[in-house]
């Protein structure tokens, strides 16, 4: 935009009631010590849009070290974009400095201290500061570029962002190759954010969703690790999980599960994949504990089942070939996206568990239900007993036993899930910015 476009707060509905306190208190210590204070981002788009946010960050012109000086609860993180994070118990508000708009300067120009892009464009470090315009139009999408300023509660909008709001409509700023080059993890949030505020995505933005999805093979694991957790583990995951697909997203994150869904049990697959993502939206509307080892679990094992039955038609035996599969998907799937071994580990214990719920006789079943992982292994056994991958008279035969008289209890879950933790309009925990 040739001028920026100033709403007052008269003209839109973003009110103090509906902002954190603690974000307020970043955003007026700043003001008060000189400094302009923003909110942006997917605070700001949010509350345009009737959604109640589940992050607010704050962007400023004052350095991330004058930050540091102003709050003694602040703590500088980051190398690739150096943020400060300022928390209040277990409320962390994310203050970002305003960046420099480098697009079209030559590298040579720039220092190589402060930003480093790769052969194929994505940005490795990126700590050169400008102005709130240039922050504006550094940002990934129109509708994360607007500024609520503190200093007079207006909105501040340099990529025609509120156009895109009432439309209703996701648009990349800038040109969308380079955009999806510069940060991968952009395809994944357009989709997420798309299907977050049910947007449309704006044609231009929407067409190297089908042909840039190898890049996110260049991403480090653990940054996609907590990505993927985002686009699904959301009450819309089936939604966005089939926007993956649709995409051609999903296979280079999960490349042994994609091959295997192409295969003879992949509407099987694809069901028990499909349910575990409902089930664990379901929870997260009703406030109940969800764990990444659980959706992990639906997510690999098709690529598990089938290498076992591979290992198995070589002349394996069950128990091994299944042992072996685990091994091979997990060692594979590392490398495109990260899974912290606390989750990994009682992943595979649901798994290993599958086999013994055939066992029937004698004093098996009370052993079984004693397993710290009971629970979880036997709900996997439903999604499968659903999907047609096990006889539905297996799984009402537990589900019969565990409500008959004198049988053994099962033991609390274990504690390796996450309880998902319920955020009020105050605040809550800060994370990773999605506003590019």
């Amino acid at each position: 935009m040739a001028q920026p476009r100033i709403i007052p707060r008269a003209e839109h509905p973003i009110s103090r009631r509906d902002i954190s306190e603690n974000a307020l208190k970043v955003l007026y210590r700043l003001k008060d010590a000189g400094y302009r204070a923003c909110l942006v981002g997917g605070g700001v788009r949010d509350l345009l849009l009737g959604v109640e946010p589940k992050d607010f960050d704050v962007a400023t012109d004052a350095s991330p070290e004058e930050v540091n000086e102003l709050f003694r609860n602040a703590r500088l993180i980051g190398r690739r974009f150096r943020l400060a994070h300022v928390r209040f118990g277990r409320d962390i508000i994310e203050v970002s400095t305003f960046r420099a708009d480098l697009s079209g300067v030559d590298d040579d120009e720039t220092d190589d201290d402060a930003r480093l892009l790769d052969d194929s464009g994505r940005i490795l470090r990126d700590n050169v500061y400008g102005s709130i315009e240039e922050d504006a139009r550094r940002r990934d999408f129109t509708v994360n570029g607007l500024y609520y300023d503190i200093a007079d509660f207006s909105i501040h909008d340099f990529v025609d962002g509120m156009a895109d709001v009432d439309a209703r409509q996701l648009r990349l700023i800038g040109d969308p190759e380079t955009r999806y080059r510069e940060d991968p993890v952009r395809l994944l949030r357009a989709v997420r954010i798309a299907v977050k505020l049910g947007l449309e995505i704006e044609p231009a933005t929407e067409a190297p969703l089908y042909e840039l999805g190898e890049l996110l093979a260049d991403v480090p694991p653990a940054r996609l690790f907590d990505e993927v957790l985002k686009v699904l583990m959301t009450p819309d995951g089936v939604t966005a999980f089939r926007k993956l697909r649709h995409y051609g997203l999903f296979g280079p994150l999960f490349p042994e599960t994609e091959a295997a869904l192409a295969g003879a049990a992949g509407e099987a697959g694809l069901q028990i994949i499909e349910n575990a993502i409902a089930n664990t939206g379901k929870r997260i509307v009703e406030g109940r504990p969800v764990t990444p080892a659980f959706l992990y679990a639906a997510l690999l094992w098709p690529a598990v089942r089938a290498a076992a039955e591979a290992r198995e038609a070589e002349g394996m035996p069950a128990a091994p070939a299944l042992a072996t599969a685990q091994r091979e998907v997990i060692a594979a799937q590392v490398q495109r996206v990260m899974l912290p071994k606390r989750f990994s580990v009682p992943m595979r214990e649901i798994w290993q568990l599958q086999p013994r719920f055939h066992k029937r006789r004698g004093k098996q079943p009370a052993r079984l239900m004693s397993h710290p992982r009971f629970r979880a292994a036997y709900d996997f056994l439903l999604l499968r007993a659903e999907a047609g991958e096990e006889p539905a008279e297996l799984a009402q035969w537990w589900t019969d036993i565990q409500e008959q008289p004198g049988a053994p209890a099962p033991p609390p879950a274990a504690p390796s899930g996450r309880r998902r933790r319920r955020r009020g309009r105050r605040g809550g925990r800060g994370r990773k910015r999605d506003d590019g």
